[in-house]
């Protein structure tokens, strides 16, 4: 089976808490015994999992650059959602759908910090296309600090199509577009809903801005004409939360 090499202490223990099943075995760095790896020690040995004990410059050949913090894990891969598990997940909702859409968005950074937004926000599942959308890897998963393993990646062969059955189960589809005239703090951003955000540059494609009930932009004051994508979903998706609680 084909491992990927997952780093980071708090992105390991959130795959030990969620699923341990994944994790075939840890490489810690040799020497480190402080609180939180002695933990992490603990919590891997009582799943029966491997631990071994290398040295600073086999992790740093793991993670090819990454902030690995002495820790280093062999897993299976994080699994993606199909639409089939989106129709069920819809289905046995007890109040209303909260979904963040990213279309075209295929740095693996970008996916994570957008998760980990998600996730705090509340967000039921995140979508985006098979093609043209960041991989749910490593990296990924170290910038999302446990968010990957608990918010749902849906990847779909259809977004024009799975937009539309969004529409047709009431579900609201509010895209973001910088030349729109309706700002972010003024749109009705309550009831089920989905939000839609494009690439950095190119924003959303002409098919996914068809389907949208609604666009909506970020006021913005100074010399920058955009902000990075995982910026612009906090802004977006914490106003949403800010209307539905109100």
């Amino acid at each position: 089976m084909q491992y990927e090499h997952l780093f980071g202490i708090h992105a390991i223990n959130t795959v030990l808490k969620r699923d341990p099943k994944r994790v075939h075995r840890i490489l810690i760095l040799k020497g480190r015994n402080d609180e939180r790896m002695h933990s992490l020690f603990e919590t891997a040995m009582s799943h029966k999992i491997q631990v071994e004990q290398v040295s600073k410059r086999e992790l740093e050949e793991l993670v090819e650059g990454g902030v690995h913090q002495g820790v280093v894990a062999f897993c299976k891969p994080i699994p993606t959602r199909t639409e089939k598990y989106l129709e069920q997940l819809l289905d046995n909702l007890d109040e209303p759908a909260f979904l963040l859409v990213l279309d075209g968005v295929t740095d693996p950074h970008n996916l994570g910090a957008c998760l980990r937004t998600a996730d705090a926000a509340g967000v039921h599942a995140v979508i985006a296309p098979k093609d043209k959308s960041a991989p749910l890897n490593a990296t990924a998963s170290k910038v999302a600090c446990g968010a990957a393993e608990v918010v749902p990646y849906v990847l779909v062969t259809n977004l024009a199509r799975t937009l539309k059955s969004l529409q047709q189960r009431g579900i609201w589809t509010t895209g973001t577009a910088g030349e729109t005239d309706l700002d972010v703090y003024k749109a009705n951003l309550t009831g089920p809903m989905a939000l839609i955000m494009g690439a950095e540059g190119q924003g959303m494609r002409r098919l996914t801005r068809e389907h949208c009930d609604q666009l909506v932009k970020i006021p913005m004051a100074g010399e920058v004409s955009s902000l990075n994508v995982s910026v612009a979903t906090g802004i977006c998706l914490f106003e949403a939360v800010r209307q539905r609680q109100s």
